[in-house]
């Protein structure tokens, strides 16, 4: 198999440092590219750091993104020009942005998913089931634990759970989403889907979905212990997408789940 010519943009942050270990320990892959929003004067891997420009990623097959939206739109605009493949692993889209990324979607492929764990793709698709079951006397609420560096939220995963939810009762979140706590480990269950955040320490990543009648509660729920939980779901994604035609596609159809 001929070598993945890949990017990683936000190279210097948690996930593309990740990125950069997982991908030098595949033999898929080989990093032509490796990007910041400043200029920064050093090499990692023996590959100059630049700043996202067209000649940065001209030799590119697939970039993978984990930054800022900001960030995102700058890549996807170079992108769509170039033809280039993106993986988006960035969080933190308003309902415009996330209709600007279908947008560009059709003329390159794009993977994007709030989590790259097909661990937390398997729960989502367990949270629409569970959602899909359940009558209107089930009231349901979404919780979740991160770094104390994150700063978005609720996090790209709990909106993606929440999505689960509002799916299982063929809803448009936005129209489902409640109130939004922060630093609260204890919060209710509302007509709407709450969520709460919790920032502390170096927790890589925690979720739970709690449904309850009153009379009994359901929990479903992950914890990662490993960064590169997400880092080898990134780069598996990649391998995947280097064959598509231009379209939006999540982590559920490279999974295959119906």
């Amino acid at each position: 198999m001929k070598k993945i010519n890949l990017a990683i943009s936000g190279c210097l942050g948690r996930m593309g440092q990740q990125l950069i270990k997982s991908s030098k320990s595949d033999k898929n892959f080989k990093i032509v590219a490796l990007t910041e929003n400043k200029i920064v004067n050093k090499k990692i891997a023996g590959i100059n750091l630049n700043l996202n420009t067209e000649l940065a990623f001209k030799k590119t097959d697939v970039i993978v993104d984990f930054t800022v939206p900001k960030c995102t739109f700058e890549i996807l605009k170079i992108a769509s020009r170039l033809k280039k493949r993106v993986i988006i692993g960035t969080t933190g889209f308003n309902q415009k942005e996330e209709a600007l990324i279908k947008k560009y979607s059709k003329k390159i492929p794009i993977l994007k998913a709030g989590n790259m764990s097909l661990g937390v793709n398997l729960l989502m698709y367990l949270t629409e089931i569970t959602s899909k079951s359940l009558n209107d006397e089930y009231l349901s609420k979404v919780y979740e634990v991160h770094h104390k560096h994150k700063k978005d939220y609720p996090s790209g995963t709990a909106l993606m759970l929440g999505k689960g939810i509002a799916n299982g009762k063929n809803k448009n979140l936005y129209n489902l989403m409640g109130k939004k706590f922060l630093n609260k480990k204890s919060f209710p269950f509302g007509k709407k889907i709450n969520f709460s955040s919790i920032r502390k320490s170096d927790v890589i990543g925690e979720h739970e979905v709690i449904f309850s009648s009153g009379k009994e509660i359901i929990t479903l729920n992950h914890e990662a212990f490993d960064r590169s939980l997400y880092s080898d779901g990134a780069l598996t994604a990649a391998k995947w997408l280097i064959n598509k035609k231009p379209g939006l596609y999540s982590m559920r159809d490279l999974l295959n789940f119906e």
